[in-house]
């Protein structure tokens, strides 16, 4: 397993940069998107960062969601993301544990599930995995 990056929604992305950058974060990277309406911003501490063109080691990941939101009880805090060698395996050493897949890998490479305390947790297929059954024909379950 390998931690990837915190994401939390923000309303004012200038403002929120500048305040990281107070505390030593630079932005690596912005991917905007139109169809869906909002742009995402990576940040990482300098000390994280790898060679021009590769994805920091740890990043912030700041949210910017172009239609007006307020964001109450937290859900400006978006999840963790870990990437994990076996998606599938992984889900289900949690399913067998008694916890939820909110959101099954359905395409082999996203899920999300909740820590005990309803923190989001996204999983990330490292390298790519054919969709597979069970997986495929799960709904999602709650919210993530």
């Amino acid at each position: 397993m390998h931690y990837l990056h915190t994401m939390i929604r923000v309303t004012d992305p200038d403002a929120t940069i500048a305040f990281f950058e107070l505390l030593g974060l630079k932005e690596v990277r912005r991917l905007e998107n139109e169809a869906g309406r909002f742009t995402l911003i990576f940040l990482a501490c300098p000390d994280d960062m790898n060679a021009p063109g590769e994805r920091a080691k740890a990043e912030v990941e700041l949210t910017y969601n172009w239609d007006p939101q307020e964001y109450d009880g937290g859900r400006n805090f978006g999840h963790l993301a870990y990437r994990v060698d076996d998606i599938y395996a992984t889900c289900q050493r949690i399913l067998d544990a008694g916890h939820i897949v909110h959101r099954p890998p359905r395409d082999g490479h996203m899920a999300f599930v909740k820590t005990p305390d309803g923190i989001s947790i996204e999983l990330l297929q490292d390298g790519t995995l054919e969709p597979a059954e069970p997986w495929t024909s799960m709904p999602n379950t709650g919210s993530w």
